[in-house]
């Protein structure tokens, strides 16, 4: 009789509508309810109605056993697994057949890879079940790269977890089911209550062979609380008494599953005993290494009778879950060491035989400590940080004190390891441990990576701190060049960044540290920059050769932020999508959301404001994901706003970001707010309050030292501000620090943007105009059209207003007719709605006559055949003041300027 579903009927209907429905189904209930038995009879349904299915159903053992879940859930796809770009196909291929390479496997290029792979199915044609049951026993690793792949799938495959409620345990749902995420449905949560007697007997009947009487099955249903597995334990121990209880007697058996099931063990011959309890403690009890291990195979037998477990050809399963945590639970601790060191002794696995020593060693043992450390770098190239973690740290603590310089490796090691697997929190803790315990040049590398977490967490002045505690920790050498390379990220000031690429560079060699060392070239040519002198594109250029096609994470993105700044934006843009693309090989999201607002920028800057909305919302909706500030694609989406003229919008972000600014005391931010502040306000007409703002990031620049803003291009705007508001002083003075810009590095935006400068301020002071505004068109056609669409459009609103002033009409007019339409193909409604303003100042010109009246069209034919003028005046009666006046209208209106273009015009059909 198939009693998997005895008393579930309503709840399996529930739980497979809602599947249907393509909601995330979450099974929940007490250990021993009947989670796994209605999550079996789910996934079968799934496989009747024709859905691929991917299952796991991790142990408690497994849980120490990297991508042991993941693997069963994927290897259903793994022909797929070719098809996948190299860095992906890699960690596949570990993951699947546990594989390793030469190369170190990024955990995130794990997850990558499954949602890859699921992503693949999904596009097959049948629905996608995908399905864990235990989910509490997955192993780290599968669960993140889970988490990660189901957070991103659009749309996602149909998922059903069941999971354990014993104790209080989280309430949110496994592998954030619960997440909000745009057109998700909600999880279904569906609670298994205890069953009734009636199907508590239909299945303790069909499980055991004894039979129990009416009156004492009905007391076994009270104090089992209608939990099956329960039921059947306690009717196995009533089996086993001599005698039956009598009516009036109580129980004499226990309630609690652990208890009855070290009865039902002690209850076992001696060596099926022993064979249960190694078969508990291994993450596969198979039977080849348990034989190894000393267990004859008739040894199962016994426990085989007893309910506890199943033997099948090459290896052994406990009947249920809590069946092996409950063994285990009661292995007293002698014992346990005992056993975990004939199974270290046993088995041919590397890293099982490593998982048993860790378990059984008690005091330090070098050999042992050197197979744990052996097995953690295993465990990190295969993509599995923490777990290396943990192994590196138990081979510290396993090392002998003689071997001190081993254990300061792999301390630090298993720090290395923290921030890998992305643990900030722990990772801090791990290096502010190991700073305590180690000296010299060992401690000065643990205060670097402690420098490197503060980094990662924008704590940049601890950052900044420990880094220069780790160089006069370092005293000297290649370290302390490594620690140089990196202090030259952590500070913004461009003095200090520089002596500090200086000196990494003057001690890094290019072979062992060539990451660094290209990091260490780009910074410092980007920190000589900033401090205002001139341009080395020599270090630039042998960086990007030191590059070898492999751009730095250290640094390189700053290519691509000079490239920006000097307008070159195609080549910007080309680097930014090309490290976006090894980013996203590699599944590295965090280094994705960086170039993302790059990107943003860039397209920005390039006036393609439809790419640059969609970058900024794609960073934007990953730096959630990552639960980063946002304050870059923050500042860059309300920019995009002030341009189309949302200026409530953009200024509410101004405001946000000065405030955080001020809280948090972010320099760098506070400038990029300032600079939205002063454009939003300019943009809005307040003359005054926009040159404050500007004035104030003026004021902030001076004390940072930092004399080029390779980012911040304020200064046009600044003057303008300064001449709306009649400040003619702070706008020469804003000038002459423009045409400082310019002449130390002379860009297309500076050429720009100091020829409309000089228009504004020469038309304020009351200076001709004319000069000015020729060297306006001149710069403006300088600029080819594709570069600084916006800027080239600003000039011509400015020229218009100029030409307004001096009332040059015709011409003004023509320069904001221009303007409104590149402000318009921009999409830059602020803009356009200035130049719209300006024309209506002017009057909106009238449409001219282009067809010619009667007498127009006789003097005209008369002309084309040679007459003159006096011979016309009196073949028409007419003076010939009047034939003059109406051939110049005709030839107005014709579009020709001599008498000779006449006769090929008028012979013209009509609609030319």
């Amino acid at each position: 009789m198939d009693t998997s579903l005895v008393g579930r009927d309503a709840v399996a209907d529930r739980a497979w509508r809602a599947l249907g429905a393509g909601a995330p189904v979450l099974v929940e209930g007490r250990s021993g309810i009947g989670k796994t038995a209605l999550w079996r009879a789910l996934v079968a349904r799934a496989e009747r109605a024709g859905w691929a299915t991917l299952t796991c159903a991790p142990t408690e053992a497994e849980a120490a056993l990297p991508f042991a879940a993941l693997a069963d859930l994927l290897r259903p796809l793994a022909a797929a697994v070719p098809a996948l770009p190299p860095p992906q196909r890699a960690a596949a291929e570990m993951v699947l057949l546990a594989a390793s390479g030469d190369e170190v496997v990024d955990e995130r290029a794990v997850g990558t890879a499954t949602r890859a792979l699921i992503e693949a199915a999904l596009g097959a044609g049948p629905p996608v079940l995908l399905a864990v049951d235990d989910a509490p026993w997955l192993d780290a690793p599968s669960e993140r790269a889970l988490r990660f792949a189901l957070r991103r799938l659009a749309p996602r495959p149909v998922v059903l977890v069941a999971r354990r409620t014993d104790g209080p345990g989280p309430t949110a749902a496994p592998l954030g089911l619960d997440d909000d995420r745009p057109g998700g449905a909600p999880v279904t949560r569906v609670a298994l209550p205890p069953l009734d007697a009636g199907s508590l007997h239909h299945i303790v009947r069909a499980r055991l062979d004894g039979a129990v009487s009416r009156p004492l099955f009905a007391r076994i249903v009270r104090d089992a609380g209608g939990n099956p597995l329960l039921a059947i334990e306690m009717a196995r121990a009533v089996l086993r008494l001599p005698r039956p209880p009598g009516p009036g007697e109580d129980l004499p058996v226990p309630s609690s599953l652990r208890q009855l099931l070290a009865d039902a063990l002690r209850a076992l011959p001696a060596r099926t005993r022993d064979a249960v309890r190694l078969a508990a403690l291994l993450t596969v009890p198979t039977l080849p290494d348990l034989a190894a291990a000393g267990v004859p195979a008739d040894a199962w037998d016994a426990a085989e009778e007893a309910g506890l477990l199943r033997v099948a050809p090459d290896r052994v399963g406990f009947v249920h879950p809590s069946y092996a945590a409950a063994v285990r639970g009661g292995i007293p601790p002698g014992v346990r060491r005992r056993l975990h060191r004939a199974l270290a002794d046993a088995v041919p696995d590397p890293d099982e035989r490593a998982r048993q020593l860790a378990r059984c060693a008690v005091e330090p043992d070098g050999a042992v400590a050197a197979e744990l450390a052996a097995a953690a770098e295993r465990q990190h190239a295969r993509g599995a940080p923490a777990v290396a973690a943990d192994l590196f740290e138990r081979a510290a603590q396993l090392t002998p004190a003689g071997q001190a310089d081993a254990r300061d490796r792999r301390r630090l090691a298993a720090v290395r390891c923290r921030i890998d697997s992305g643990d900030h929190a722990a990772a801090g803790a791990a290096a502010d441990a190991a700073t305590g315990q180690l000296t010299g040049q060992a401690r000065a590398e643990a205060l670097l990576l402690r420098a490197l977490v503060a980094w990662f967490a924008d704590d940049l002045a601890t950052a900044v701190s420990t880094g220069e505690r780790a160089l006069a920790a370092a005293d000297g050498g290649p370290l302390a060049g490594r620690i140089h390379a990196h202090l030259t990220l952590f500070h913004d000031g461009p003095g200090a960044a520089r002596r500090h690429a200086e000196a990494a560079i003057a001690l890094l060699g290019a072979d062992e540290d060539r990451p660094l060392l290209t990091a260490s070239l780009l910074l410092l040519f980007f920190h000589e920059v900033r401090a205002g002198r001139p341009a080395r594109t020599g270090l630039l250029d042998r960086a990007l050769e030191l590059e070898a096609g492999e751009p730095s994470w250290l640094a390189g993105t700053i290519p691509a932020i000079w490239w920006k700044a000097t307008d070159d934006h195609a080549r910007a843009r080309e680097r930014l999508h090309d490290m976006r693309a090894r980013a996203a090989a590699r599944g590295d999201e965090p280094w994705q959301h960086e170039l993302l607002t790059h990107l943003g920028e860039a397209e920005l800057l390039a006036g393609r404001f439809a790419a640059a909305e969609a970058h900024v919302a794609a960073a934007r909706e990953l730096g959630e994901q990552l639960g980063s500030a946002l304050v870059g694609e923050t500042w860059l989406a309300g920019t995009l706003a002030a341009y189309r003229g949302r200026l409530a919008e953009a200024a509410g972000v101004a405001e946000a970001g000065l405030r955080r600014a001020r809280e948090v005391d972010d320099a760098w931010s506070r400038r990029i707010h300032l600079q939205l502040a002063g454009f939003v306000a300019l943009s809005a007409g307040r003359a005054a309050e926009a040159a404050a703002a500007y004035g104030e990031l003026a004021g902030a620049l001076a004390g940072s030292g930092i004399a080029e803003p390779v980012a911040l291009r304020f200064e046009p705007d600044w003057i303008e501000a300064c001449v709306g508001c009649g400040d003619l002083d702070t706008a020469g003075r804003a000038l002459a620090r423009l045409a400082e810009r310019h002449g130390r590095l002379p860009r297309p935006w500076t050429t720009l943007g100091l020829a409309r400068s000089r228009v504004l301020v020469d038309g304020a002071a009351g200076v001709d105009t004319s000069p000015a505004l020729a060297a306006l068109h001149a710069a403006r056609a300088a600029v080819p059209a594709d570069v600084l669409p916006l800027d080239r459009a600003r000039c011509l609103l400015v020229a218009g207003r100029a030409l307004r002033r001096a009332r040059r009409r015709r011409e003004a007019r023509a320069a904001l007719e221009a303007a409104e339409a590149e402000f318009g193909a921009l999409d830059a409604a602020a803009f356009a709605a200035a130049a719209r303003g300006e024309l209506d100042r002017i009057g909106r010109r009238t449409a001219a006559p282009t067809t010619l009246t009667a007498t127009e069209e006789r003097v005209a034919r008369l002309a084309a055949q040679g007459r003159t003028n006096r011979v016309i005046a009196d073949t028409l009666f007419i003076s010939p003041k009047t034939v003059e006046a109406n051939l110049a209208r005709a030839y107005r209106k014709l579009g020709i300027s001599t008498r000779a273009e006449l006769g090929a015009v008028l012979g013209r059909p009509a609609s030319a």
